[in-house]
């Protein structure tokens, strides 16, 4: 399994400038950057359609399984998986963290967001 750079992961932690880009369905051509939030939790960085499993970056995340993301002024080639169930309240606890100031907080802890979580793995 590949891990996160801790300097990289450190810098992406911080910033909120994070934009997703799965590959479209020929596996070739990265789909347009979409801003999403993320969080870091237990040195995995993870992020929510806020639209739920409707969205079309995430379908597109999980049918190719890989793309690239851009953040705090770098450009990285990821791939991306369901999250761990499990893991939902402790992803809730970081986006009430990063995020409290935000009129948007609750929808991106509800249902339809939590159903809707991604993994983001580095391709070193």
């Amino acid at each position: 399994m590949t891990t996160w750079d801790k300097d990289i992961l450190a810098k992406i932690r911080k910033t909120d400038d994070l934009h997703v880009a799965p590959f479209r369905a020929d596996g070739k051509t990265f789909g347009t950057l979409t801003w999403i939030w993320s969080v870091v939790v237990d040195e995995e960085l993870f992020v929510r359609a806020y639209n739920g499993t409707n969205s079309r970056w995430y379908k597109a995340a999980l049918a190719q399984k890989s793309g690239r993301i851009t953040a705090a002024g770098m450009t990285l080639d990821v791939s991306f998986e369901q999250a761990d169930a499990a893991l939902n309240g402790k992803i809730d606890a970081a986006y009430r963290t990063k995020y409290s100031s935000s009129p948007y907080l609750n929808s991106m802890i509800s249902d339809r967001a939590r159903s809707a979580t991604i993994k983001i793995i580095p391709q070193n």
